[in-house]
């Protein structure tokens, strides 16, 4: 296997994960936090999608998915959240009241991130050893590459559906 296979792989894991955590639950439900302060199903899988559209479209040199007109069901997958957020917020430095912010139902978070997935699994796939050793960011020591960036976003999405996951199965047990 290539490493773009692999990593298509692994970035697709968030793609398929995505809409189980949702499924069947209300805006309501999906905009209740565990306790007080703590991250919601909605605000997890919204940023973590965010992010994965985010370092890709950056590292790639290509628009979000978030912003493209004609991508989301109201012209955007911005304007379709209509979020009360700065128009490039990804939800890195949330605070509580931010998190309250992310109100959606199941099928706009699953639409965006099976989206965000589908512009992953394009990105990807078209990578070469070359590509995934350039540099998309200086400011750290030593400098992230394509690939390392990847890796991390991987793992950054990976766990934030974990932890949706994780909070679905508190709601679950609440109910039952």
């Amino acid at each position: 296997m290539d490493v773009a296979t692999l990593l298509q792989e692994v970035l697709g894991r968030a793609r398929e994960l995505a809409p189980g955590v949702v499924e069947g639950l209300s805006v309501e439900e999906l905009a209740t936090p565990p306790a007080e302060g703590a991250n919601t199903i909605a605000w997890l899988v919204w940023h973590q999608a965010r992010v994965m559209d985010d370092h890709l479209a950056d590292a790639a040199g290509r628009r979000q998915v978030w912003h493209e007109a004609g991508e989301g069901p109201a012209g955007s997958w911005r304007e379709a959240f209509a979020l009360d957020l700065p128009a490039g917020d990804t939800g890195y430095g949330h605070d509580a009241d931010d998190v309250a912010r992310v109100r959606a139902s199941a099928d706009l978070l699953a639409g965006y991130a099976d989206a965000v997935g589908a512009r992953a699994h394009e990105v990807v796939g078209a990578l070469d050893a070359e590509a995934l050793d350039r540099v998309v960011d200086e400011g750290w020591d030593p400098p992230v590459t394509y690939g390392v960036r990847l890796a991390s976003v991987a793992s950054d999405c990976l766990q934030h559906l974990g932890q949706a996951a994780y909070v679905r199965g508190l709601l679950d047990r609440r109910d039952g």
